[in-house]
């Protein structure tokens, strides 16, 4: 269930190719989707090692802000080469990171330390 929003942006090719959407939209949501999310797995793995609360708030944030960028500018790159390919990514990736958020929201865990659902 972790991992639904990169089965989605995988099953979102074959979409793509039958409905015609430019291809480089596809591939620009991918890498900015993809690396993004392989920046949180290194960087959530760095914070989990490390006991100093300032160290551990340091890495999250500057994750989710360097994250952001990195999906940011893939989109707008592409956008630059092909602007319908652009917005082909960008709705891709707000389709992909609603699926990722609604999930991280069902799957966090409560006070009690057990999961809600």
């Amino acid at each position: 269930m972790r991992y639904l929003d990169l089965v989605v942006l995988i099953l979102a090719l074959p979409v793509f190719v039958i409905a015609d959407l430019p291809l480089l939209g596809w591939a620009g949501a991918a890498v900015g989707w993809g690396g993004q999310r392989a920046i949180q797995a290194v960087l959530e793995s760095r914070a989990a090692m490390t006991d100093d609360p300032k160290g551990f708030f340091r890495l999250m944030a500057g994750s989710l802000i360097g994250r952001s960028w990195f999906l940011v500018i893939s989109i707008f790159a592409v956008g630059l080469i092909d602007r319908p390919a652009g917005l082909a990514a960008a709705v891709l990736s707000l389709i992909v990171f609603t699926l990722y958020l609604a999930i991280s929201v069902a799957l966090r865990p409560t006070k009690g330390g057990e999961q809600e659902g």
